[in-house]
């Protein structure tokens, strides 16, 4: 339980360092996108993403991208605790197919929060 414990501080503190840089990266990844826009001719993406450059190039901060990864974060550990929540309901009923289900979807939602730790 430790090991897990010290897992997920380890990459919530990996994750959140990571969201420090990302306005530079998030602009960077616009212009790849861009250039591939451009390059197969396709107008309507261009301007849209013309617009989003624009709008991370005025609008980003770290520390605005820090607390949407924190929500993100904090969203999805929320989500964990109720499908375990979901998870012991349906043991205490004893149901087999709902015990399945819910195995599903906590793995599920566990799953989602390793993604976002990975962003």
């Amino acid at each position: 339980m430790r090991i897990a414990v010290a897992m997920i501080l380890l990459m919530l503190t990996t994750g959140l360092s990571q969201a420090e840089q990302s306005c530079a990266g998030k602009a960077a990844d616009i212009r790849r996108q861009l250039e591939d826009a451009r390059e197969q001719g396709n107008t309507e993406r261009v301007q849209g993403l013309e617009t989003a450059l624009s709008k991370v190039q005025a609008n980003c901060s770290e520390a605005e991208l820090r607390d949407e990864r924190r929500e993100e974060i904090d969203e999805a550990r929320h989500e964990i605790s109720e499908r375990k929540a979901d998870l012991q309901d349906a043991m205490r009923d004893g149901d087999p197919e709902k015990i399945e289900t819910r195995k599903r979807k906590l793995a599920e939602a566990k799953e989602q929060l390793r993604a976002v730790l990975k962003d």
